[in-house]
């Protein structure tokens, strides 16, 4: 297997991942938040809306701290769809891929607590 071939196969693991949380948030911005960022930055600001509180609707889906972990995989996942796999930065991919367990961790634990938070107002409001 060439490195290039290699690379793009972590590249495009990696932008799953990414994806896949971003899902998630755009779920709940839509049936919670009721609103949906848009335009040119829309994912970045998907994001945001994610560590902010929205008072008397719900808490901080996730923390700043978390934000910061997934803003490099948000930046990583623009990039790998919009250039080449011969382009791709092999030093980069390996930092994200070693902070990926960290990272996978801060989610689950801020996405837990905000889905106690889910479950105990519906049974407030139930």
């Amino acid at each position: 297997m060439r490195d290039e071939d290699y690379l793009g196969s972590v590249a495009f693991d990696l932008h799953s991942f990414y994806q896949g949380v971003e899902r998630i948030f755009e779920a709940i911005a839509k049936s919670i938040d009721r609103t949906v960022p848009s335009g040119d930055g829309w994912h970045r600001s998907l994001l945001v809306q994610m560590t902010e509180e929205i008072a008397g609707i719900r808490p901080a889906v996730i923390s700043e701290e978390t934000r910061t972990a997934l803003d490099s995989y948000r930046t990583f996942r623009h990039l790998a769809r919009n250039i080449y796999t011969f382009n791709l930065d092999a030093k980069r991919i390996r930092s994200l891929v070693e902070n990926l367990p960290d990272t996978v961790e801060k989610v689950c634990k801020d996405i837990t607590v905000f889905l106690d938070f889910l479950k105990e107002w519906s049974i407030k409001k139930g």
